[in-house]
């Protein structure tokens, strides 16, 4: 910070020497600071293992290792960019994100708030049993993504990410009844969400991909619970 001034006015926020760098396995949950990287996200075992190995495969084409030990979790964050795997991985869990003078707020919410000067902390993922499967499409390995897709289920509810649309992802919550075929529910889910188009693809194509994507990650569920 530039001497005279005042805190916030001219200077960048610095959390590095804050202890924000790591992954916490507690009881009921994960508490994941502002400061990891995405190949901490990437290679955590309990993290990979509680969550079916989600972070792994939502982290694994973004650009290329070295960067990953660079780029860190609240950078993807905050920003509420739409091409980001890593919100639309965290939508479909029970997420809240810790702001320093806004406290703790779900990351559905958050993604809905206006951009501010609060600071954001850590991230907190609960274990409450869900089992979630993630997938996105990209024209090139390390490109951004032309579609993501996240699916998680519990107790008969399915939550549903999608992001890349290209707009910032969004989350859908569906009951799944067993008279409910999955073609349907694959339609209801594909059609919740708005899409647009840009150099990577056109909001039909993205349409069509978030169905296939959805169904497949359904399939993939009732495979594990089998």
């Amino acid at each position: 910070m530039a001497e005279g001034t005042e805190p916030g006015e001219n200077d960048a926020g610095d959390l590095s020497g804050l202890g924000l760098n790591g992954i916490e396995e507690e009881e009921n949950g994960f508490s994941i600071g502002a400061v990891c990287t995405l190949r901490q996200l990437e290679t955590h075992k309990e993290l990979n293992r509680c969550f079916h190995g989600i972070f792994k495969e939502c982290t694994r084409s973004i650009v290329g290792v070295q960067f990953r030990n660079g780029a860190t979790v609240g950078g993807s964050l905050f920003g509420r960019f739409g091409f980001t795997d890593i919100i639309t991985c965290l939508l479909a869990l029970d997420t809240y994100v810790e702001l320093y003078k806004g406290g703790l707020v779900p990351l559905e919410e958050f993604c809905r708030m206006k951009s501010d000067r609060d600071i954001l902390v850590r991230i907190h993922i609960r274990k409450d049993g869900r089992k979630a499967a993630y997938v996105s499409q990209r024209m090139a390995k390390t490109d951004f993504p032309v579609i993501a897709c996240c699916c998680a289920r519990k107790d008969g509810k399915l939550y549903v990410s999608v992001g890349a649309r290209p707009g910032k992802a969004e989350l859908a919550v569906f009951d799944e009844t067993t008279d409910c075929l999955k073609e349907e529910l694959t339609k209801r889910a594909s059609e919740s969400f708005c899409y647009g188009s840009n150099m990577r693809g056109s909001r039909a194509y993205r349409k069509h991909l978030a169905g296939i994507y959805i169904r497949r990650l359904l399939e993939g569920l009732d495979e594990e619970e089998r």
